[in-house]
């Protein structure tokens, strides 16, 4: 009882079927699992496993064609299409691979956009925030610049700082070294596990065995179904 009263995500017998005319493709079949507040999950499987699909509907992306998906004790299912932009907006941060920003606006402007939709947040309050997060990401001596004067490293950095900018309860990463050299990546996940410690949430899609390794914990998926959730070491990185 006291693991569901914790528990953030809740996900019980999740199903996905694609239809395309007469044929139907099952992406998840029948997934069940908890995340609670504070853990740092990985999802890995190889390509046609389910784990985009599975983190779209996590993300409020996509929904389920059955089973239940509970957000903080809500049932995501019953929410308005205006009550999952909301979620989206203020719970939830997207990192992705290929970074997604804006390349006429410099980083501060880059990481303000995901306020301009926040009404409690005004322009001077929200490019505080912006300046703020960027310092916490180790960007202040680049605010200035556009995302084409910075590194892949500096470039998903200014992502990730644009995902916390709204104090989301979860970040959700989706393959965020994927476009970086192993030197890059190392230092973005040592981010994570940074932001890991200071109490953030953190579910992150990846192929890559050695970033999964930060997580506390890995889920391992095959056929839109879970094979294996492995325990990690807390004190592995």
């Amino acid at each position: 009882m006291c693991v569901v009263q914790q528990a953030m995500i809740e996900l019980d017998n999740l199903k996905k079927i694609y239809r395309t005319g007469d044929v139907e493709v099952a992406a998840l079949r029948g997934v069940s699992f908890a995340i609670r507040r504070n853990e740092f999950i990985a999802i890995m499987g190889p390509s046609g496993s389910g784990k985009s699909t599975l983190m779209n509907i996590l993300g409020c992306l996509d929904q389920p064609t059955s089973g239940t998906y509970r957000l903080a004790g809500r049932e995501v299912s019953r929410m308005s299409d205006d009550e999952l932009a909301a979620v989206r907006n203020r719970d939830i941060g997207f990192v992705f691979q290929s970074f997604h920003l804006l390349p006429r606006l410099d980083i501060v402007r880059n990481v303000m956009l995901p306020l301009k939709y926040s009404p409690n947040v005004d322009t001077p309050e929200a490019d505080q925030r912006a300046r703020e997060m960027l310092g916490r990401v180790g960007l202040a001596s680049r605010l200035g610049h556009v995302p084409n004067e910075l590194s892949g490293g500096q470039r998903q950095r200014v992502a990730i700082a644009r995902a916390l900018v709204n104090r989301p309860s979860i970040i959700f990463a989706d393959e965020p070294t994927g476009n970086l050299d192993s030197k890059t990546s190392t230092e973005i996940m040592e981010l994570f596990t940074e932001l890991h410690q200071s109490g953030q949430t953190i579910i992150l899609v990846t192929h890559e065995p050695e970033i999964a390794e930060y997580a506390q914990k890995i889920i391992h998926m095959r056929d839109g179904e879970i094979e294996e959730i492995k325990h990690v070491r807390a004190s592995a990185h």
